[in-house]
């Protein structure tokens, strides 16, 4: 092993030793003696959001900041974890490791692959095997759907499903049908907040989401991009009305506060 491995295993210690006095009934640190797994997954999401948008950014600094962030999440949810005997930093190491060694028997046994295709195939395969399931190949629909809509965030899940379901042969015949599919759910949509309840709102609501991402996938565009987009020019936009107005946008009429909205989109244009 060579020296910036021994610095590396010295650092990732000198963070678990970091974690565990942070955690110790004598003298740690009171917030987070008071934090759960559950307490916790929040901030799993937020710092691998945080991660993401770094990468984006290109700058290696915050890139390095934001996936030691990342990895106290990982560390923290192990010390919790190895405190009621449940499991440690050890077996979620030691599993991932396994776990790779596994699925990449072109690399670490003795199959050949052709092709980036068969090494997927290979992956699906051994992953079904591993957890007791049927071949990918012969696994339900529902069920290979089911595990995108409690895993992934509510857009990505949705395009998710419903390629993979357009695969299967749940699909319209053109794209005259989807706009048609669109325009029913956004009278629903509209007569459920006229008449209906909360509840029934908020399922029409999805019902208009899902038609809307329907559109995205025959347009071959990706609704999660688009929405951050969105929200990014959104934020952009305020930003240009703040820097000319001089008391709380609530002190500004409805008129007043469109003329510099239009103006600011219009810089920015």
């Amino acid at each position: 092993m060579d020296s910036h491995q021994n610095q590396t295993l010295g650092a990732l210690q000198e963070l678990i030793e970091v974690v565990a006095k942070l955690r110790s009934p004598d003298g740690g640190c009171p917030w987070d003696l008071a934090q759960t797994p559950e307490t916790l997954t929040p901030y799993v999401i937020e710092e691998a959001y945080e991660v993401v948008d770094a990468i984006k950014s290109g700058d290696q600094k915050a890139i390095a900041e934001e996936l030691g962030d990342l990895l106290l999440q990982v560390v923290l949810q192990a010390q919790i974890a190895s405190e009621s005997g449940q499991f440690s930093l050890k077996e979620v190491t030691q599993g991932i490791s396994r776990k790779l060694i596994r699925r990449h028997p072109h690399v670490f046994g003795d199959v050949t692959v052709a092709s980036m295709d068969e090494v997927q195939q290979n992956w699906q395969q051994i992953k079904a095997e591993e957890k007791g399931e049927a071949s990918p190949e012969a696994q339900k629909l529902s069920d290979k759907l089911s595990r995108y809509g409690r895993t992934l965030p509510p857009l990505t899940a949705a395009m998710k499903i419903s390629q993979k379901a357009a695969a299967a042969g749940f699909e319209w015949q053109n794209i005259d049908e989807v706009w048609a599919k669109f325009h029913e759910e956004l009278g629903e949509f509209q007569q459920a907040l006229a008449e209906e309840t909360p509840a029934r709102q908020q399922a029409e609501l999805g019902d208009l989401l899902f038609a809307i991402i329907q559109l995205a996938r025959w347009t071959n565009l990706e609704p999660s991009a688009a929405l951050q987009g969105t929200s990014q020019r959104f934020i952009q936009r305020l930003q240009k009305m703040e820097a000319v107005v001089n008391r709380p946008f609530s002190e500004y009429s409805l008129e007043e506060l469109d003329a510099l909205w239009q103006q600011a989109k219009a810089q920015l244009a």
